[in-house]
């Protein structure tokens, strides 16, 4: 998943980028409520769900969320903040929230609510995405071909389950480069292309098709 991290807590923050980015997720952090706010409205960026902070500076959790919902924005998001009363929930949750989680929390209980916070924003009940003889599971790291376990690196990995989380749809180049890198990272120009290139070595060549000039598809049967 590509992630936005809104939280002004350095520490904090600190600690839920880097359990997410061992999870083979793609973390961007903002520790003010007006950048959250450009970061999710931005057309340029894709993410798949965001954890937003409540008592943030320049702007207020809710207002970011009451805003960003006006924009048509439809990212879920999970509200991650230490006010804990039950009108505190009710607003966040009337104001556009998907989730709220109180600090403290458990990351392993984080990264299971934005996994089904994804799965909710794809209308996929289970966890494992299943098609044809492949089997991916997300939370696990696991893949499974005809049974067998297939061993994708990181990248590869996000790569088939974004694809196969559009099966029949293209996906384009830029959405998948969304997914793999952050702000911070740069993508050589051919990165994409070896990604794919081993994904077809080690499930076959005719599972990804290339769209000349605008992406990739897994066909639907």
């Amino acid at each position: 998943m590509r992630i936005l991290l809104a939280e002004d807590d350095k520490e904090l923050g600190n600690l839920i980028s880097k359990a997410l980015t061992k999870n083979r997720n793609v973390v961007d952090w903002v520790r003010d409520g007006q950048a959250a706010l450009s970061a999710l409205t931005t057309k340029n960026d894709e993410f798949d769900v965001a954890i937003l902070d409540l008592g943030l500076p320049k702007k207020d959790g809710l207002a970011v969320l009451t805003e960003a919902r006006k924009q048509n924005v439809r990212t879920p998001v999970m509200i991650l903040t230490a006010r804990d009363t039950i009108d505190d929930r009710v607003k966040g949750l009337d104001s556009g929230g998907d989730d709220y989680l109180t600090k403290p929390f458990d990351l392993d209980e984080l990264g299971a609510r934005l996994r089904a916070l994804q799965r909710r924003a794809l209308s996929r009940a289970e966890s494992k995405i299943n098609y044809l003889n492949l089997s991916l599971n997300p939370a696990s790291h696991v893949l499974t071909l005809d049974d067998q376990p297939v061993n994708l690196p990181r990248r590869e990995f996000v790569i088939l389950q974004k694809l196969l989380e559009n099966v029949g749809h293209v996906v384009t180049r830029e959405s998948l480069a969304q997914t793999l890198y952050g702000w911070n990272e740069e993508m050589d120009s051919n990165t994409l292309e070896v990604h794919i290139h081993n994904i077809r070595k080690k499930l076959g060549v005719d599972w990804i098709r290339t769209i000349r000039g605008v992406g990739y598809l897994i066909d639907k049967t």
